[in-house]
């Protein structure tokens, strides 16, 4: 067997002494009429090696052997494999499994008892690759559209996809920020707009009529992220510059920052993209006998508010504080896990409750703290506040329940 094996396959070699394993490749001979072949290589745009690798079982029989094929092979043999054992089974010997599969590969022929599977998958395979890729357009489409881009600049394109569907193109704003917008043509474009698809905080609209191209999408594009150039600016400085919560890696359409206070206290702000240098939402999150006399502060010197300086400052100013500056202090300086669950982050979410007594100060993530209290048969409820006893130090803490966490 072995020498007629040799003969048959010869690229499929044992790859240990007890020859319990086999790897290499399978060969379509020269002049297949197979028309199975033909569409394989016509998909797959491959040659006509074909990768295997089978382990059999120390005696040696097909019905327990492993088969381990190429990609090509896989995607095709995809959802038949069943039938693929099914062979294994009834095979005496690794030799005939594989005149077997050979005799499907060079021939076509339905002795194998699974051609017609395969040809059924290549169909549906086909049939997804022509779903993902429709049927291409008019010559004119391509040429127009490779015009478009030589116009507008190759250095600007940083993606395009094999069916000429998808294209993102790269630009900068006047910062110097990378920015990018991603176009899903459409099937009738230019009569059609394409989708566009940005990281922005505010929604992207584009005007289109049959007469627009890529040009006119990416000066739109341009004159949006010039509208954009103060919010991010603002929020360039706070990340910059302060220790920002949450969220850890902020994008470009993130409007909302949690900036650290320092002892466990921290202060949410919701910038508007449109006034960014306004003054924002705020809330302070923190022990009472901490963020109180912020609260007081920023409505005693709200009249020092001035649009014409940075959001910082002005935070700075009508706060009377200094932000912990990343130069000289580390995150786990002002940053402490949940004295109940023992970690810092929990679902996305980090510890925003924190015990009034000055002496403890402990946080907790508001879930927890809700599931302790409500454990308690001590504590009690009116509509969304929890009324009960820190889990550290006993003294009385009190819970108000967000809606989204009720």
């Amino acid at each position: 067997m072995e020498a007629s094996l040799l003969r048959q396959c010869p690229l499929l070699l044992p790859q240990n002494r007890a020859k319990t394993v086999y790897e290499g490749f399978i060969s379509v001979q020269d002049g297949s009429t197979c028309i199975f072949y033909h569409l394989f290589i016509y998909f797959f745009s491959k040659g006509r090696d074909f990768h295997l690798r089978i382990e059999l079982p120390e005696d040696l029989q097909m019905k327990n052997a492993r088969l381990l094929c190429s990609w090509q092979l896989k995607t095709i043999l995809n959802g038949y494999h069943q039938i693929v054992q099914q062979r294994m089974q009834h095979s005496p010997d690794l030799m005939s499994f594989l005149m077997e599969l050979k005799m499907v590969l060079e021939t076509g022929s339905d002795s194998a008892g699974i051609s017609m599977k395969v040809m059924d998958t290549l169909e549906v395979a086909l049939k997804k690759k022509q779903e993902l890729c429709p049927p291409p357009p008019p010559p004119q489409f391509y040429s127009s559209l490779i015009e478009e881009i030589g116009i507008l600049g190759w250095d600007k394109l940083v993606f395009v996809d094999t069916c000429l569907s998808t294209i993102k193109l790269k630009a900068e704003d006047a910062s110097g920020r990378k920015h990018l917008i991603t176009l899903k043509l459409k099937a009738k474009y230019p009569a059609e707009s394409p989708d566009c698809f940005v990281d922005f905080p505010v929604p992207f609209s584009v005007s289109w009529t049959p007469q627009s191209s890529l040009i006119s999408i990416y000066g739109q594009f341009l004159a949006a992220l010039e509208s954009l150039k103060a919010f991010w600016d603002v929020t360039d400085e706070i990340d910059e510059k302060t220790w920002v919560l949450e969220p850890e890696k902020p994008t470009r359409s993130a409007t909302a920052r949690r900036i650290a206070l320092g002892n466990n206290a921290s202060i949410h702000i919701e910038v508007d993209p449109k006034h960014p240098t306004m003054l924002p939402e705020c809330c302070f999150l923190g022990a009472d006998h901490v963020v109180k006399p912020l609260g007081i502060k920023l409505s005693r010197n709200i009249h020092l508010w001035d649009p014409e300086n940075s959001l910082l400052q002005n935070l700075k100013d009508v706060l009377e504080i200094d932000f912990p500056a990343r130069t000289n202090l580390e995150k786990s300086d002002f940053s402490m896990d949940c004295g109940i669950c023992y970690s810092y982050q929990l679902d996305g979410a980090i510890p925003d409750q924190v015990c009034d007594n000055p002496q403890c100060a402990q946080p907790f993530h508001q879930i927890c703290l809700y599931e302790w209290l409500r454990g308690l048969l001590t504590s009690r409820q009116s509509f969304n506040i929890i009324f009960g006893e820190c889990p550290y130090c006993s003294k009385p803490i009190t819970l108000k329940m967000s809606g989204r966490k009720s």
